[in-house]
């Protein structure tokens, strides 16, 4: 798991719904310590994600523009996560 969650205020184009959600759940697993869910696991983390994710998205619709853009490319952005993405949907098709 990575140790930093990806700057998402001031891309271009705005951060998007999925790379808000992968924020959101990057930050509950790390909080919770849960890497893998279990049924036991599932609603509660789940139900997180969804909040988290709503009130980041409503933080950066809020907060004014940046003067810099980020300095890194955030991962969903990236063509090597997008292949990787992409593959791993083929397989579960």
């Amino acid at each position: 798991m990575c140790r930093n969650i990806t700057t998402l205020r001031g891309l271009q184009p705005a951060a998007t719904t999925d790379e808000i959600e992968a924020a959101a759940r990057q930050y509950v697993r790390k909080v919770t310590g849960v890497q893998s869910l279990s049924d036991a696991t599932r609603e509660p983390f789940e139900a997180a994600v969804a909040e988290i994710a709503q009130i980041t998205a409503r933080l950066l619709e809020e907060l004014p523009q940046r003067r810099q853009p980020p300095a890194t490319v955030p991962p969903l952005r990236r063509p090597e996560v997008q292949a990787r993405i992409a593959l791993r949907e083929m397989k579960k098709a």
